[in-house]
């Protein structure tokens, strides 16, 4: 080989174009129900309770106080507003009028007109509540039980919800899945979600759930509907047990055909014996159960990924997937080094609906034919070189020249990966062409 020819080979900074191609599968996190499965359960004739058996592995269905207050974060704000109300405290209030509430120093609170008048002072947590059991939160909607405001630590309030287990949960089904679904998959979504309110709390003063997606999404009274109220209903006071005890029932949109082990996520600290990775046979009805695929120019991977990439960014190289196969660690691989990280810092950083996914970088760069010796060249002459690099490496694998005819690419030679996943191929007319690998194409690049 010439000394020219080996220069084509092994030139590290590389002009031209670059491509991540990043497929993948699902929507969530991956662990407990997939809701889309549920649905194609349903639908095949499962039953509400063998739906969450399937997802909670070892679970059986056990009994709580549907009565059991549930605390709901619904605003923090400066100052808020509510109307329905018929007591504030020990005040009386009029359902007809609006009415203000304030900070005032770190135990009370002022209630205001809707003028900004003050009517009163009243000791925090101040409860506002109304006798039809409705009362409305301005900004956000009508939420049955009690209105409660506390201080929070920025100088504002916190609105609350306190409101019992079964309204809690009416207020949460159809957020979570349409309420036009079956009714044995709105039953499952129901006591999934009940059990979920029961087992975790974010530990907030005086608020152990978030209404959105934090925790579950809930939507107070305007949530309600004839077929999710009536899943409530047949399911009262019902959670998922293991061994006799309520378990956290996470759940989420889209398995792509397989949930995952909890322990191999962000969601949970360590395994669990009903998180575990199952089969997922009808989740195909989801239109999230396999992407479209994701095309980035390199230039803006990398600044999505700025501070871990290390030089260049040259792609992801998985390490490690789980059971579905999420990414459990992958490598970024930039031009000074790899930097470790796991599915859900890349599922973050670039936008992706799961940390179920494959990537593909190729690279492709235009340069002179290869040097020959002498005059001899065996069939036509090359008339240029196209040359790069794809991530993840894989030494021998093929690599494939495309040649644009027309709407069609079609194959004119091929190649094999070299060391540091390099490849160089010559063609034999000027045209556009484009590079392909493990079924993903790379950027059309001209040769003139």
């Amino acid at each position: 080989m010439t000394l020219a020819a080996f220069a084509l080979l092994t030139t590290p900074a590389l002009a031209g174009k670059a491509r991540l191609t990043i497929r993948g599968a699902g929507f969530g996190h991956g662990v407990g129900m997939s809701q889309y499965g549920a649905l194609g359960l349903a639908q095949h004739g499962s039953t509400y309770d063998r739906i969450l058996r399937h997802y909670y592995t070892g679970t059986e269905l056990g009994t709580t106080d549907p009565d059991a207050t549930v605390r709901v974060l619904l605003q923090s704000t400066g100052t808020a507003s509510f109307s329905g109300a018929s007591r504030a405290g020990s005040r009386r209030v009029s359902p007809g009028r609006t009415y203000l509430v304030r900070r005032r120093g770190s135990g009370a609170i002022d209630l205001l007109s809707a003028a900004g008048r003050r009517i009163a002072t009243l000791s925090a947590p101040l409860q506002v509540s109304s006798g039809n059991g409705v009362v409305q939160l301005g900004g956000s909607g009508a939420y049955r039980g009690m209105l409660e405001f506390r201080p929070d630590a920025f100088g504002g309030v916190n609105a609350i919800n306190a409101v019992s287990l079964e309204h809690y949960v009416a207020g949460v089904v159809s957020r979570e899945s349409p309420s036009s679904w079956p009714a044995e998959a709105l039953k499952a979504q129901a006591v999934a979600a009940r059990t979920y309110a029961i087992t975790t709390s974010k530990a907030g003063d005086g608020w152990d759930q978030y209404a959105d997606t934090r925790s579950q999404v809930y939507g107070g009274v305007a949530a309600e509907t004839a077929s999710t109220n009536a899943a409530v209903a047949a399911t009262r006071g019902q959670v998922v047990t293991y061994e006799g005890e309520p378990v956290v029932t996470f759940f989420f949109s889209t398995s792509g055909g397989r949930t995952e082990n909890v322990e191999n996520t962000n969601v949970g600290a360590g395994p669990q014996p009903h998180l575990k990775s199952v089969a997922d046979p009808y989740d195909d009805v989801s239109p999230k159960h396999r992407w479209k695929p994701v095309r980035l120019a390199t230039a803006r991977a990398g600044a999505r990924l700025a501070g871990l990439v290390k030089g260049r960014f040259k792609g992801i190289q998985v390490r490690r997937r789980g059971r579905s196969p999420r990414i459990v660690a992958a490598d970024v691989v930039g031009t000074q080094g790899r930097t470790r990280v796991d599915g859900a810092t890349l599922r973050a950083r670039l936008g992706l609906l799961d940390t179920w996914a494959y990537f593909t970088t190729i690279a492709t760069r235009t340069a002179p034919p290869p040097a020959t010796v002498g005059d001899v060249v065996a069939g036509p002459r090359p008339y240029a070189t196209l040359t790069g690099y794809v991530v993840p490496a894989r030494v021998g694998a093929e690599v494939q020249v495309q040649l644009r005819e027309g709407r069609r690419w079609e194959t004119v030679t091929s190649t094999v990966v070299r060391r540091g996943g390099r490849y160089s191929a010559a063609v034999a007319a000027a045209g556009t062409y484009r590079v392909v690998f493990s079924g993903d194409g790379g950027p059309p690049i001209r040769v003139r």
